[in-house]
């Protein structure tokens, strides 16, 4: 037992001297430039007072010695938006900072601007001693504010218009009274946090008036270029009954439903609705005319139709490739007469569904789905339309008087369908080109971007 003690004594010894000797070494001034992982680091957009998530620059010691920079600053010292944290401490300047041969260490940058007009270019420098520098890059917007807390509803209760010269940041639910209007003009961006939504209440209207590249956005908070391909980063804008909405080229994406209706009116056109949880559009004994949409790659499905109602679509294109969670079906279209309330309780009503000059098209066999009920009224038309069918989808193609001049089973051929480089325009030899119902095209004589199709129009949003 002795004897174990006195070895055991003895190899703590040997680890504290050995410990020791390893803490003293000799940093020397640098004799070589460094090298950076980047020479410069663009941050993604960011808000007016609101800190942005952290990056990072590596900077690496191509010596074969340990050598010690003398100095690390921000060229705007004090009064730069940017903060840095080298070697576990914040600030702007850092001297004497120790690197091992060979070895690399970690610059963390982020940004809480000032902005003073609507989008500026926020740029610095973090200088070193060698005469090198790494450039700073980001867009600050200004922004406007609205935050649910237990003292503030956040509510809009008078008739207001958004205005594109600052972004809407909005924390936890924001409510449209009941029977107010809100308008929102082209350019506006509409941002929420995590588990926030828009809410329109009973008879009130939502419009939004967007036109080409100059679309109104909702969509999280997070900038950042992979939360384009990530929902759940937001709830959806929810309309009550009676509630209305009117909405022109927008992009909305990113969150668990997109439009979520109960006994509402939708009139959707030019607009891009996609990477949902559920559904793009959750419309529930609604009435719902979209003209030029595009939807896609939704969980449950990029526009499930319950309850019945009135749905039109016209030159729309409703696509899914749904990768992120296998068990969801992710449907282009699922339509029945049945929706089951809060209460558990099975409501019915009848539905009449027009699709016109559209691809309904998915990775998976059916691409749509229809589950009609006893006694309910179930009135479809598709006509000039490109369909993905396949068994179970609740009803039969071949010699239905209510399919016309329709394209079955055809790859409509995207240009890109992978999730981070959706372009859901169609490439010349498309089965889709020329196929469109001329009749239905000249009512809508301009593609989603503007393109003319009153000769040879093409199926779907795109000419």
């Amino acid at each position: 037992m002795k004897l174990n003690i006195f070895i055991a004594s003895l190899l703590m010894a040997f680890l504290f001297i050995t410990g020791c000797n390893r803490d003293e070494i000799s940093f020397h001034a640098p004799s070589k430039e460094l090298r950076f992982s980047q020479d410069t680091l663009v941050l993604d957009t960011v808000y007016n007072q609101v800190r942005s998530e952290t990056y990072a620059v590596k900077v690496y010691n191509q010596e074969d010695k340990d050598i010690k920079i003398p100095k690390i600053s921000l060229q705007g010292g004090s009064n730069s938006p940017y903060r840095l944290n080298v070697d576990g401490k914040s600030g702007t300047e850092f001297t004497d900072i120790p690197l091992r041969k060979k070895d690399s260490l970690f610059i963390f940058v982020e940004i809480a601007p000032i902005a003073n007009s609507k989008e500026a270019i926020a740029e610095d420098r973090i200088n070193f001693s060698s005469n090198q520098h790494v450039t700073l890059l980001s867009v600050v917007q200004d922004a406007e504010f609205f935050v649910k807390t237990s003292a503030n509803p956040n509510i809009i209760a008078q008739n207001t218009t958004w205005q594109s010269n600052k972004a809407k940041i909005i924390y936890g639910d924001l409510t449209l009274a009941e029977g107010k209007t809100l308008n929102i003009e082209k350019g506006t961006k509409i941002y929420f946090s995590k588990n926030s939504g828009l809410k329109i209440s009973k008879n009130a209207t939502l419009n939004v008036s967007g036109d080409l590249n100059e679309e109104v956005i909702f969509r999280g908070d997070r900038n950042e270029t992979r939360y384009d391909t990530i929902p759940v980063n937001w709830n959806s804008i929810k309309m009550e009954e009676g509630a209305t909405a009117n909405i022109n080229y927008a992009k909305i994406f990113g969150g668990t439903s997109g439009l979520e209706m109960v006994k509402g009116t939708a009139n959707v056109r030019n607009t891009q609705i996609h990477t949902f949880q559920n559904y793009g559009i959750l419309a529930v004994n609604s009435s719902v005319t979209a003209i030029n949409t595009v939807m896609y790659n939704c969980g449950e499905s990029s526009f499930g139709i319950f309850k019945g109602g009135n749905i039109d679509l016209t030159h729309c294109t409703l696509t899914n490739y749904w990768s992120l969670n296998a068990s969801m079906p992710g449907l282009a279209l699922y339509a029945t007469n049945e929706f089951k309330n809060a209460s558990g309780t099975v409501e019915q009503a009848p539905l009449t569904l027009n699709i016109k000059n559209s691809i309904i098209h998915t990775s998976r066999d059916n691409a749509m789905i229809f589950k009609p009920t006893s006694g309910q009224i179930f009135t479809y038309l598709i006509d000039s339309s490109l369909l993905k069918y396949g068994n179970n989808a609740g009803f039969n193609f071949d010699g239905n008087a209510m399919i016309v001049n329709s394209i079955k089973n055809q790859d409509p051929k995207f240009l890109n369908y992978n999730l981070a480089k959706t372009n859901l325009r169609l490439a010349n030899d498309s089965p889709a080109k020329g196929k469109a119902k001329l009749t239905y095209a000249q009512s809508i004589p301009l593609d989603i971007v503007k393109i003319s199709r009153t000769t040879a129009p093409t199926i779907g949003a795109y000419q």
